[in-house]
């Protein structure tokens, strides 16, 4: 195994460890949302619990070695964990993201709330308000590992660099380098299938209508453009950061809040 090998390796376990992490501790969250749906399944919990931490399992791995291939094939990826992995210094790259990582995270928590409040003013029959629909606080807090590591891996490691992977084949700049209109172009694709994507779980609390599935694009794409672009000018890890930051505000402290 060459050096340059061992070094990617050691990025891949990283990412692939915080993915089984993120799908582990989601579970008390996903259960306690579809309890009803759970508690009608004709297998105990613990075999559910098993082959989804094994379907998980299977699946980023997959996700995770391709992210790495593709994001290293157009200049993308975890920039961090990359320096971290030669051995090189992190901190001051870490304390360059952090700031607008988080702030912007925070920003599309409550700018997604306010749009959701918006849409229930606007179409009230249809409505499924974010705030006070959660299961408990600290459920919702655990679940933002997932959203921040499992989806951003999903959607931005693969899913941004595959579509910029297949762009760059039809147009690249002078240099070689993907162009900026093919990577805004999977930015936005990224964040459409981000919005459809959350349309099973939210199956779970109503019927799927267009008017559901145009909220559905809304709400999750607004995260899904900031968190795109994140990657593509911070690194996968900026991206991470604030979509963690996003969901504690979504299912964390405005649950927490409305408790109250």
């Amino acid at each position: 195994m060459s050096h340059e090998s061992f070094l990617r390796w050691r990025v891949f376990f990283v990412l692939y460890i915080g993915c089984l992490f993120g799908t582990i501790v989601s579970f008390p969250y996903v259960f306690a949302l579809q309890r009803d749906i759970i508690a009608d399944l004709p297998i105990p919990l613990s075999v559910l619990f098993v082959s989804n931490i094994i379907q998980s399992a299977v699946l980023f791995f997959i996700l995770v070695l391709a992210g790495l291939y593709l994001s290293h094939k157009m200049g993308l990826g975890a920039y961090i964990l990359e320096r971290w992995s030669e051995g090189k210094e992190i901190q001051s790259h870490i304390k360059a993201i952090l700031p607008l990582s988080i702030v912007l995270g925070v920003l599309a928590g409550i700018l997604i709330i306010f749009c959701d409040v918006l849409f229930s003013l606007v179409a009230p029959l249809e409505s499924i308000t974010i705030v006070g629909t959660d299961p408990e606080p600290w459920m919702g807090f655990l679940v933002s590992f997932y959203g921040g590591i499992n989806e951003e891996v999903l959607m931005r490691f693969f899913l941004v660099s595959l579509i910029v992977f297949v762009l760059s084949h039809l147009k690249k700049t002078k240099d070689g380098k993907p162009t900026h209109l093919s990577i805004w172009i999977a930015i936005v694709v990224a964040a459409l299938v981000f919005g459809l994507g959350h349309l099973p779980l939210t199956s779970s609390l109503t019927t799927i209508t267009p008017v559901i599935v145009l909220r559905a694009l809304i709400l999750n794409g607004i995260g899904g453009i900031i968190f795109g672009w994140l990657y593509w000018r911070k690194g996968l890890e900026s991206a991470m950061t604030s979509h963690f930051s996003a969901d504690i505000v979504l299912h964390a402290i405005f649950p927490l809040i409305a408790s109250f």
